[in-house]
């Protein structure tokens, strides 16, 4: 009984990004579905396409929500016997969704766009749907900047792409606001020329989140900035006198990195096992990221640590 009071109370680290994770992206979800009723229904009533179709936009953002919620709760269980390097990836699977989904939403509005172009038809929505999408575009920004946020926080990939996302729904407003003033001072194909600017640029930011994921699959190192940072781990402490064979890789949110470093080879394992849970420690400080870290300790040659020494009292 007691242990089990104890373990309600236990909060596992892990499961504190999941949560933050889950908190924003269910906003997300109740706002969306606030939207879509709001945007098709008014489109409906007031004959506007642009709106209808802004609306079943709002309407995808569902699926990337439901997305983001699957990929970060399975990507961040624990390692097992078939995962033994954890779950990371199912958070970069998420992204990858979310960014392919983009991708055919912004041809999706160019396309229909162009077409209406085309065929020379010509859009005059009243004041009531601007207002609508107004509506939309200040809560679709409110959202893209809070789940921005909590995605720098949680280093979660799927949840930045949702944020994109929430973006790209309110470039769509945009479109909708832009094509109705036009409409409101007499130019009836306002709505199409800004739908295929803004279809460009959703496609653009879809492909930008496809990359990343690409890049992350093929494993990719992490970037030169915080690979500086582990160097400058290991020259600034004395103990190690030389090092090498450092490769990083990224999976989900999670940093892994392996590195062979020289030690003076009268050392004892105890002191040698601190040492790399000491650089360890460091190396996670400097990185302010999860960070799963495997050190090989290797023996110095006397004529290295003779080297060592002078090259360490000469940065001294």
């Amino acid at each position: 009984m007691d242990n089990k009071v104890i373990n309600s109370k236990e909060t596992d680290e892990k499961s504190i990004p999941h949560v933050k994770i889950r908190s924003i992206t269910i906003l997300g979800m109740a706002c969306n579905i606030f939207l879509s009723i709001l945007k098709v229904l008014s489109g409906l009533i007031l004959s506007s396409v642009a709106l209808v179709a802004d609306g079943i936009h709002s309407l995808s953002d569902l699926l990337t929500d439901i997305a983001v919620l699957v990929s970060s709760k399975a990507a961040r269980r624990p390692p097992d016997e078939n995962h033994q390097y954890g779950h990371g990836r199912y958070e970069t699977f998420g992204s990858q969704l979310i960014g392919f989904t983009l991708l055919i939403i912004g041809a999706g509005i160019c396309w229909s766009a162009a077409g209406s172009l085309i065929a020379q038809e010509k859009y005059f929505p009243g004041p009531v749907v601007v207002i609508v999408a107004v509506i939309s575009l200040v809560l679709k920004e409110i959202l893209f900047h809070l789940t921005r946020k909590v995605a720098i926080v949680t280093r979660s990939t799927s949840l930045y792409a949702n944020a994109w996302h929430h973006r790209s729904d309110a470039f769509s407003s945009l479109t909708v606001i832009i094509g109705g003033l036009a409409g409101m001072a007499g130019f009836g194909y306002g709505d199409q020329m800004a739908g295929i600017v803004v279809g460009v640029m959703v496609m653009v930011i879809a492909v930008k989140l496809i990359f990343e994921g690409f890049k992350e699959m093929s494993e990719h190192a992490i970037d030169k900035t915080m690979v500086h940072r582990i160097q400058n781990v290991f020259e600034d402490h004395k103990e190690v006198y030389h090092w090498h064979n450092l490769r990083t890789r990224k999976i989900g949110a999670e940093i892994f990195l392996d590195v062979h470093i020289h030690v003076d080879p009268e050392l004892t394992v105890r002191v040698s096992h601190e040492l790399t849970e000491e650089l360890e420690e460091k190396i996670r400080n400097s990185l302010q990221y999860p960070v799963n870290v495997l050190i090989h300790v290797e023996p110095c040659t006397r004529s290295e640590l003779q080297q060592a020494i002078e090259d360490y009292e000469t940065r001294e």
